[in-house]
């Protein structure tokens, strides 16, 4: 059996060497808690473990920057909307939305829902930057097919496929919004700009 792991996850220490140390990397408002959001759908059961991993990922890096993690679960359009309305009776500082399907096809709502409420959220796909959210750190998705393409090949040319190792993510892209950046009132540093793989806007 081929298998393929898109592997989401957060930004490690060594690709932001200095996230530990620059307040603007840390924290998006620094008056009192700084409280970061994670909007979580019901997964698939293949969904899961994806999921499950992020989820264990996450407050390790948080702590790591002081942050507060607060988790919000969301399965339908509706539920998106009720919990932004949480985030806003809340005051949330910042949010940051779980790879799921649900969610990638309601990009435009969650990024119209961020402008309006004035909620800097981060992604794990660029798809969602480009329909106008902040920021974006996840698998190189035009990557992972070139991957799919190479084991196709050597499945054609005889390869069993139970044969064939799974295959993780290895390549992994930062994209930043600046239009959102300047709409939402936030200065990217020159410093974050050049660690991004591309800038839009």
């Amino acid at each position: 059996m081929t298998a393929f792991n898109l592997n989401h996850r957060p930004p490690s220490a060594a690709r932001f060497p200095e996230s530990s140390r620059h307040p603007r990397l840390q924290k998006i408002n620094l008056k009192g808690r700084v409280v970061v959001w994670l909007f979580r759908a019901e997964c698939a059961a293949a969904n899961a473990p994806i999921a499950e991993a992020t989820l264990r990922e996450i407050p390790k890096a948080a702590r790591a920057l002081g942050l507060q993690i607060s988790v919000l679960n969301a399965s339908t359009p509706r539920e998106i909307e009720a919990a932004f309305a949480t985030l806003v009776r809340d005051r949330a500082d910042a949010l940051f939305v779980m790879p799921d399907a649900l969610f990638i096809s309601r990009r435009v709502q969650f990024a119209t829902l961020a402008a309006r409420h004035g909620i800097p959220t981060a992604y794990s796909v660029r798809e969602d930057v480009e329909a106008g959210g902040l920021m974006s750190y996840g698998t190189d998705v035009l990557d992972m097919y070139r991957q799919v393409g190479v084991y196709a090949g050597q499945i054609l040319k005889g390869a069993k496929s139970a044969d064939l190792p799974v295959v993780q993510s290895t390549k992994f892209e930062f994209v930043i919004n600046l239009q959102t950046a300047r709409a939402l009132g936030i200065e990217v540093l020159n410093s974050l700009q050049l660690l991004s793989d591309e800038v839009i806007g």
